[in-house]
């Protein structure tokens, strides 16, 4: 295990802005007789257990409008927001409340290559075959065929088809601009059910890789009948390296142990936030290493190729299902490129980087990097869960 902790979390640097008109759900591990992870929901500065009326968090999504049922469900008083959070991170009390991913039984999947930027960054990766020496070489060439303004190209649409028949003219074509400006998206599963990790956790990079990266992200919140509900914030951490190797190693660049971070509430949407909100939100990005080191960035979701409604259409349809819903990380339009050691380095993470990311609108999502294989490992799986709900008789 490693000794960097995230910094202390609190309402002021984790809710947000306007939390008060908020209506925010999520998870706790609650402690008792039979201690066990619950749906919980924000009032007035405090957190109630829903577990009465909802054993799991995706059945609480699954219900036709969680708003309202929310808003009936009585709950029960737990503790304060405040208390909550400050016990989140660091050496975490187990006789009291902690904040746990929003996350239990969906799905987790996510949408890559929707921002034309961070394309063009896959792009170079590919052409780079990871190596993060190479990167600034093959980014100058690829912009020089490719240019940098491919927002305004329609995914799928015939001048989107006449592009690609000019790449591949040029010897450009790559499998990230398929995806990018072709008719489908990619869509992959980013992590097991019940293994993101929330907020004030530790996130993990794979101990082999040398050029790696957070991803800010929008995260939907979708049912089993495609309705998105709310939404999130995640980091879906990165491996540029393995990725541009070869496109068949996603899996080992996506999804390690505690790669995977979402938090710290979903945001279900009321009268004061819609899905147009989040069509505009900006998302911020902000590394600091112990060495000093600060990394700052965003992600504007105006700048998106393709439409939320889309992606989430894209992952569930007449053939694939998710019956106990899915949660959708939406792409990022950021990818960093700037040096953090020497020329043409390019960035990677750093054991004990302090991550942020943040929205006004959601709060922020708050970790600290190590090495996957020193994360805490995930051991409470489905069939843990299951047994935990037949123990606290909420099955």
């Amino acid at each position: 295990m490693t000794t960097h902790l995230v910094p202390a979390l609190t309402p002021a640097n984790s809710l947000p802005a306007d939390a008060e008109v908020a209506t925010l759900v999520g998870r706790a591990w609650v402690p008792g007789a039979v201690a066990g992870p619950s749906p919980v929901v924000i009032r007035n500065g405090q957190v109630y257990d829903l577990s009465s009326a909802f054993a799991t968090l995706s059945a609480l999504l699954e219900q036709s409008s969680p708003l309202q049922a929310v808003r009936a469900a009585e709950g029960t008083l737990l503790c304060s927001v405040d208390a909550l959070l400050a016990n989140s991170s660091g050496a975490i009390d187990p006789t009291q409340p902690s904040l746990l991913a929003p996350a239990d039984l969906q799905v987790i999947k996510a949408a890559g290559v929707t921002f034309a930027s961070s394309m063009i960054e896959r792009v170079i990766e590919e052409q780079a075959g990871g190596d993060a020496s190479k990167a600034e070489g093959v980014r100058a060439l690829v912009r020089d065929v490719i240019g940098d303004n491919l927002r305004a190209v329609k995914p799928g649409s015939e001048q989107a088809m006449r592009l690609k028949e000019l790449l591949i003219e040029k010897g450009m074509w790559s499998q990230y601009l398929e995806v990018g400006i072709g008719p489908d998206a990619e869509i992959f599963t980013k992590a097991p059910v019940l293994a993101a990790v929330g907020s004030g956790a530790e996130i993990g990079i794979h101990p082999k890789s040398e050029w790696n990266n957070p991803e800010p992200e929008v995260v939907l919140a979708v049912s089993s009948q495609g309705q998105i509900h709310g939404v999130t914030l995640g980091n879906d951490v990165n491996l540029r390296d393995f990725e541009g190797r070869s496109a068949l190693l996603l899996s080992k660049a996506k999804d390690n142990n505690a790669s995977c971070a979402l938090g710290p509430f979903i945001r279900l949407f009321d009268e004061h936030f819609t899905l147009d909100d989040v069509r505009n939100c900006v998302i911020q990005l902000e590394v600091k290493g112990t060495d000093g080191y600060v990394l700052q960035g965003s992600s504007s979701m105006d700048q998106i190729s393709r439409d939320p409604e889309d992606l989430a259409s894209q992952a569930l349809n007449g053939n694939h299902q998710y019956p106990d819903g899915f949660l959708l990380f939406c792409g990022t339009l950021f990818a960093p490129t700037e040096d953090r050691d020497h020329p043409g380095g390019g960035f990677t993470h750093k054991l004990g980087d302090s991550v942020s990311i943040s929205s006004p609108r959601l709060g922020a999502l708050r970790n600290v990097v190590t090495h996957s294989d020193r994360a805490t490992p995930w051991t409470f799986g489905i069939g843990a869960l299951m047994k935990n709900l037949a123990q606290r008789g909420l099955l």
